[in-house]
C-alpha cells in the first residue's frame, strides 16, 4: 500500500483511539453519581481491560516471555504509577469536577515534564517550548474560570493535578526504549494496576463500591452494565489496542499530536451526554491548552532531533568509535553502537525524550 494510504489509515486509527479514550470520563460519571466509588469503577475498568488484552499482549511477545522478567521494574512502575495511580486519581477528580476540567488539568502533564527537564539539565528550553507552555498555562487559567463564574471543588482540582503527575510518568515510561511491545506494556500495566487498586481497596485506603444500580444518561435509565462495558471495552481494551497500532503506523510524535483530540472529544461528549456545557471562556481555554501542549511537544521533539544529529556526528569522528571509512546506515549495529549508546545516555539523563510520546 502506498505510503500516503498508510498515513491516512494511521491517522484514522489514531483519531478512533482518541475517541475511544474520550469516552472514559463521560461513561463513568453516571456510575459515580449513582453510588459507585472511583476505586470500584477503576477496578472494574482495569479488570475488563486486562482480560480483553491478555491474548494480544501475550501473542505480541512471540514466546519471548523473558522480556517481562527483564523489564519488571519498568512494568511495575508503569502499572502502579502511570495506570493505577494516574487513572484512579482522574476518576477521583471526575467525581468532583466537570469531566472536561478534570481532563484538561491532567493534560498539563507535558508542562511538568518540561519543568523537570529544565530543573535537571539547567538548560533553558527553546523559545517555542516556553511559548507553548505560556499559552497552555493561559488556557488553563481560562478553563478553571478564575474570574469566579464557576465554583470548582479544590479537592477535585488537587486530584486532577496529582493525576497529571501520573500521566507525566506514563509518557516518560512509554518514551523509554523498552524491549516489550506496546500492547504487552499496556496489558501488563493494566494487570499490575488492577492488583494495586485491589490491594488499596482491601486495605481500606481506597473505597471500593460497586452497587447494582440504574444510571441516568440523557434522561434514560440504564443498567450499570452499560457504562461498565463501555469503559472496559471501548475506553480501555479497544482504545489501548488500536492506539498501539497507530503509533506503529505514524510514529510516536505524530500519533501523540493526534491523540490530543481526546480533549476536544471529551468536551463534546460530556456536553451531549451529561449536559456539562462549557462556558465560552472555557472553550477558548481548552483550545489554548491543546495548542500550547502541541507547541511544547513539537519544540521538544525538534530539540531532540538536533541533539541526536549532533551526537551521531560526534560519535562518527571519535577515535575507534566507527573506524575509518563511510558512515554506516542507521540500521547498522556494529560500528554505530557507540553513537546509539551516546544518544541513549543523553536522552536518559535529560528526560527530554519523555516529551515525545503521548498515551492516554
Amino acid at each position: 500500500m502506498p505510503a500516503d494510504g498508510n498515513r491516512r489509515i494511521g491517522l484514522t486509527v489514531a483519531l478512533l483511539a482518541a475517541l475511544g479514550f474520550s469516552t472514559s470520563g463521560p461513561a463513568v460519571k453516571p456510575l459515580l453519581e449513582a453510588g459507585w466509588s472511583p476505586g470500584g469503577a477503576m477496578l472494574v475498568r482495569l479488570g475488563i481491560g486486562s482480560v480483553l488484552l491478555l491474548v494480544p499482549a501475550l501473542r505480541a511477545l512471540h514466546g519471548r516471555y523473558h522480556l517481562l522478567r527483564d523489564e519488571w521494574r519498568a512494568l511495575l512502575l508503569f502499572g502502579v504509577l502511570s495506570i493505577g495511580c494516574g487513572s484512579t486519581l482522574y476518576y477521583l477528580a471526575v467525581d468532583r469536577l466537570p469531566v472536561a476540567v478534570a481532563l484538561l488539568v491532567e493534560y498539563t502533564a507535558p508542562l511538568l515534564l518540561l519543568a523537570l527537564s529544565w530543573l535537571r539539565t539547567r538548560r533553558r528550553p527553546p523559545a517555542a517550548v516556553l511559548a507553548g507552555a505560556a499559552v497552555a498555562a493561559a488556557g488553563l487559567v481560562l478553563v478553571l474560570d478564575v474570574s469566579g463564574h464557576l465554583r470548582l471543588d479544590p479537592i477535585g482540582l488537587a486530584y486532577a493535578a496529582v493525576a497529571a503527575v501520573g500521566n507525566a510518568s506514563y509518557w516518560a515510561l512509554t518514551a523509554k526504549p523498552l524491549t516489550v511491545p506496546p500492547v504487552t506494556l499496556a496489558g501488563a500495566g493494566m494487570v499490575i494496576g488492577a492488583v494495586a487498586v485491589g490491594l488499596l481497596g482491601v486495605a481500606g485506603v481506597l473505597p471500593v463500591a460497586m452497587p447494582a444500580v440504574q444510571v441516568v444518561v440523557l434522561g434514560a435509565h440504564l443498567s450499570w452494565l452499560v457504562p461498565v462495558l463501555v469503559v472496559g471495552t471501548v475506553a480501555t481494551a479497544i482504545a489501548f489496542g488500536i492506539s498501539a497500532i497507530s503509533v506503529r503506523m505514524l510514529g510516536e510524535r505524530v500519533a501523540s499530536f493526534v491523540g490530543l483530540a481526546e480533549v476536544l472529544f471529551s468536551v463534546v461528549l460530556a456536553w451531549l451526554l451529561l449536559g456539562e456545557a462549557p462556558l465560552p471562556v472555557q472553550v477558548l481555554g481548552a483550545v489554548l491548552v491543546v495548542v500550547g501542549v502541541t507547541l511544547v511537544r513539537q519544540g521538544a521533539g525538534t530539540q531532540d532531533e538536533v541533539a541526536a544529529g549532533a551526537l551521531v556526528s560526534r560519535a562518527a569522528v571519535l577515535p575507534g568509535a566507527m573506524g575509518a571509512g563511510p558512515a554506516p546506515s542507521p540500521g547498522h549495529r556494529g560500528a554505530g553502537a557507540a553513537a546509539t549508546a551516546a544518544f541513549d545516555d543523553e536522552t536518559d539523563d535529560d528526560d527530554e525524550g519523555a516529551l515525545d510520546t503521548l498515551a492516554v
